[in-house]
């Protein structure tokens, strides 16, 4: 009896072991499981991460499409910017640059990143947008830029930008950054007129008006003007226009978006030049946050039809508020020939409106 009792101890004995070893190979294989499901979440996550250690690679694709646009007086360079290679077409090419280097010259001179030159011609351009086309050989072009979309960019996104600043020492340089703003209305302005006319620059000495500009805090000085704004990519997003220069300052550069830079350059290719909206009208620049005040407004133009008067005081453009004439510049331009606007205006303290088509001047 007590054998038979023995028995039943040593048999539940093993059959315990057996079974506790079971449930702990169980455990095991759960706690292994969640270690890998952990692991594979883990490892999920790292995927998303953004590395962007082979920007120079980005670098190579907008590198020799790079140009310096010289400022020539016989074999004398008097100045230079940057610009890169927008289009080939057959035996032309084109170079985009700033319009404010090329201001002044119908020729000029292009220098590539190989060494070699050629002979350029500006066949126009476009103040407001700061966009300049000069004309090339295509047979004497390296590379073509590819071009992005400033629009898809975000902040924060990393820019770097290609260019000879300051001097000739430092040809086709790159820096590199961030997109920091978009949409940003700058104050440009010019030495030719104060008042702003639609129909005449007669004595007028001063000028201004406002451009649409991407911020960035890649390094933009002297000579980098016109080169390109890329994304990481190497996809032209945009061409460096101006900086803010102060002591209290750093890095508060400033580029025209792409978008805008192949309006005015498919504008210029087409047709020659940039068609604006002709209204008919001088505006004011005196200090208000109000509105456009009209200063003049020519017989039989636009305005005039429109039954707008001197004194007038433009309120919007559509649904734009137009608290000044840089802001109606602005506003408009972003208009073409044969749209239709509704402008709304104050006369003796009345707020009246009116419809408009844009045309252009005859």
């Amino acid at each position: 009896m007590e054998k038979n009792n023995k028995g039943r101890v040593i048999l539940f004995i093993i059959v315990a072991f057996i079974v506790s070893g079971l449930i702990g190979f169980d455990i095991y294989l759960n706690y292994n499981k969640k270690i890998i499901q952990t692991t594979n979440i883990t490892k999920t996550e790292k995927e998303v991460t953004i590395d962007d250690q082979g920007i120079s690679e980005s670098v190579d694709k907008i590198y020799d499409a790079t140009v310096i646009v010289e400022l020539m007086n016989g074999e004398s360079v008097l100045g230079w910017g940057s610009g890169f290679v927008y289009k080939v077409d057959g035996d032309k090419a084109y170079v985009v640059t700033n319009f404010h280097v090329t201001d002044g010259y119908e020729n000029v001179r292009i220098e590539f990143t190989n060494g070699t030159t050629t002979d350029g011609k500006v066949i126009g351009g476009d103040e407001y947008t700061d966009v300049s086309i000069v004309l090339v050989d295509a047979s004497k072009i390296i590379k073509v830029a590819e071009l992005g979309a400033s629009h898809e960019t975000k902040l924060g996104d990393t820019v770097f930008a290609v260019g000879t600043p300051i001097s000739m020492n430092f040809k086709f340089s790159v820096t590199r950054g961030i997109l920091s703003g978009k949409d940003r209305l700058m104050s440009m302005s010019n030495s030719k007129s104060n008042n702003y006319s639609f129909y005449s620059r007669q004595a007028v000495t001063s000028e201004s008006w406002y451009i649409n500009l991407l911020q960035i805090d890649a390094s933009i000085n002297s000579g980098n003007s016109g080169g390109p704004l890329c994304n990481a990519n190497g996809q032209v997003i945009g061409i460096n226009n101006s900086k803010l220069a102060s002591s209290d300052i750093e890095n508060i550069g400033f580029a025209v978006p792409i978008e805008d830079v192949v309006n005015i350059a498919e504008q210029v290719i087409s047709n020659g030049e940039v068609v604006r909206p002709y209204l008919g009208v001088s505006l004011s620049t005196s200090s208000t946050d109000t509105g456009a005040v009209i200063a003049g407004v020519e017989e039989g133009a636009a305005f005039d039809k429109a039954g707008i008067k001197s004194g007038d005081i433009i309120l919007k453009i559509n649904d734009f508020e137009t608290k000044n004439y840089k802001y109606f510049k602005y506003y408009l331009y972003r208009y073409k020939v044969g749209d239709k606007i509704t402008i709304t205006y104050q006369r003796d303290g009345k707020e009246l409106t009116t419809e408009i088509t844009l045309q252009k001047k005859s």
